[in-house]
């Protein structure tokens, strides 16, 4: 059995993805040339490394399809948000809701409860919904923080077909790696010598 992909043996991280974790969520389906695309959050278990691996769920956390379904959906709203962002068009109300649902998910102090024999008493709730809770509330406000922060200026979407990652640009670049800027000069190289020539 091959090892499942990882964003490293797809495509490095976007420039950016080190600084805004948002960023890296969103990023966390990537299309490729031929129409195929690949989902680091396509399973639960897929889900649950990823979160691991960037300290956002213990590797034990055993997180289940609707968990999994939930992340999808919120990057799948912040996605909007960042293209609304970049194409300078008023934000889905839709996707607004969802970063601020998950923005106020997690709570931060223990909730009231009460036992029928013992009465009133506080505790956090369920650790697997908690951690899940605080994913997306973590997530959600990255987003918010790149949105609103001064490298708003700078996002901007991958520059090569059929690429659908987004980045922060440095300069003129507007490529999301090495192997889209070549893909992109390659194009347009072809384009020119495809043209029929005048005289």
């Amino acid at each position: 059995m091959s090892e499942p992909p990882t964003a490293d043996s797809v495509l490095p991280p976007a420039p950016g993805a080190e600084q805004y974790l948002a960023l890296d969520f969103v990023n966390s389906v990537i299309a490729l040339p031929g129409g195929q695309f690949v989902d680091l959050l396509g399973t639960p278990e897929a889900v649950n490394r990823w979160l691991a691996e960037r300290g956002l769920a213990p590797s034990d956390a055993g997180v289940r399809e609707m968990c999994a379904t939930q992340l999808r959906s919120l990057r799948e709203q912040i996605r909007g948000l960042f293209a609304s962002r970049v194409a300078g068009v008023p934000a889905l109300p839709a996707a607004l809701s969802a970063v601020n649902d998950a923005l106020t998910r997690a709570p931060t102090a223990p909730l009231l409860y009460w036992d029928d024999k013992d009465g009133p008493y506080r505790a956090v709730p369920c650790p697997t919904n908690e951690i899940l809770d605080r994913a997306l509330a973590v997530l959600a406000a990255n987003a918010a923080d790149l949105l609103t922060g001064p490298d708003a200026e700078r996002l901007t979407a991958c520059g090569s077909a059929p690429c659908n990652r987004y980045l922060l640009r440095h300069g003129r670049r507007h490529w999301c790696s090495v192997r889209c800027g070549d893909r992109a000069r390659a194009a347009r190289a072809y384009a020119r010598r495809a043209q029929p020539k005048e005289g």
